[in-house]
């Protein structure tokens, strides 16, 4: 069963962050966040370390680059059972993070609006997001994945049970891969 030390939160839909975040600090879980999502958790008491603190680099490119860098994707993708990972990630000062809270940019919805140009639409594909989705959802006997608000309590409450069991990983990894599917189909057919 997967014990989570370390989670990052970056969402674009707050529905049912804040509880789930405060459950996750109940538990004694590390919180890194972004953004939008840093401000509306840190405003309700949520106290996280901001990714920039984790990359050692500030947000840029108007949002475009946060979370693409070796200290997220190394600590989601070593191998936790792998000598060499764990040697090479301590060696460049990078933690591992056990779990990542992610749903997109809401790419559906925006297209829907009147009068959306193409820049606007482009502006609107999550390039992070399913980034760190693919690298947990591959690495998910070491990271869970959780892209959907409606699998919160199910986490949690295995958490305080004593730990994520595998086929709920599995459930979530699946979830996961669905998701940067579907979300990738949506883009292409709309460009």
């Amino acid at each position: 069963m997967l014990k989570v030390k370390r989670a990052l939160i970056s969402v674009s839909d707050k529905t049912g962050i804040v509880e789930f975040a405060k459950e996750l600090k109940e538990m004694g879980v590390e919180i890194i966040s972004t953004g939008g999502t840093a401000k509306a958790l840190e405003k309700e008491g949520i106290k996280t370390a901001d990714i920039s603190e984790v990359t050692g680099f500030p947000e840029m490119l108007d949002g475009r680059v946060k979370t693409l860098h070796p200290k997220v994707h190394g600590g989601l993708l070593a191998l936790r059972e792998n000598k060499e990972h764990m040697e090479t990630i301590e060696k460049h000062g990078i933690n591992t993070i056990d779990m990542v809270v992610i749903n997109l940019y809401p790419f559906k919805q925006v297209i829907k609006k009147d009068g959306i140009t193409i820049e606007e639409t482009i502006e609107n594909i999550d390039i992070g997001g399913p980034s760190m989705i693919r690298s947990a959802a591959k690495n998910a006997i070491s990271v869970a994945v959780v892209t959907d608000a409606a699998d919160y309590a199910r986490v949690a409450g295995e958490m305080k049970g004593g730990g994520i069991k595998p086929e709920t990983l599995e459930f979530l990894r699946v979830k996961a891969f669905k998701t940067t599917a579907d979300y990738d189909v949506c883009i292409a057919n709309h460009l």
